[in-house]
């Protein structure tokens, strides 16, 4: 028969679309006094799969990913939503965002973005918050889901997920 049992513990990390350099500087800092420490920061990417941030955001849209030293309880991912939401409000210029940050989680089998899009696959889990799980990891490679967005159904971020889930994996040896 199973039994409630408490999660293990996951490995947060941000993924941020910017435009300007000096607001990502902004974010990275509001991130951290928010999350912790950063133990891993990902090259720059140009952001050319979509035109749907232009916009906001304007032209030239660049994407990054930090992951946090310290594990959460994955349950926190509606709370770290609302949060970088927050930041998010805090560097918006003549009320439209420039900076904008997906907060998930990784665990051993897949990795989770938090959004406030609603869509058929993926799981409410509260204060206007879905789960959108995006890759899970098999036989040493992450594979995107059918519903991924463009950018990870590429899967040029596979070398920043392998090298996140490197860290994870330390930090929950230490954990456990």
């Amino acid at each position: 028969m199973s039994k409630p049992e408490k999660p293990v513990p996951v490995k947060l990390f941000a993924g941020v679309f910017f435009t300007d350099k000096n607001l990502l500087i902004r974010a990275k800092e509001e991130l951290t006094k928010a999350f912790g420490e950063i133990d891993f920061e990902s090259d720059i990417f140009d952001f050319e799969f979509t035109s749907y941030y232009e916009q906001e955001m304007g032209k030239g849209i660049k994407r990054i990913f930090y992951s946090f030293k310290d594990l959460i309880d994955p349950s926190k991912i509606v709370e770290i939503k609302h949060i970088t939401w927050e930041i998010e409000k805090k560097l918006m210029i003549d009320g439209k965002r420039k900076v904008n940050i997906d907060p998930g989680y990784m665990d051993y089998f897949k990795v989770v973005l938090a959004s406030f899009k609603t869509g058929g696959y993926k799981i409410y889990l509260g204060k206007g918050v879905w789960a959108d799980i995006t890759l899970w990891y098999e036989k040493g490679k992450f594979r995107p889901l059918l519903t991924a967005f463009p950018d990870f159904k590429e899967n040029i971020y596979e070398k920043v997920f392998l090298r996140i889930r490197e860290r994870y994996k330390k930090k929950l040896k230490e954990a456990l």
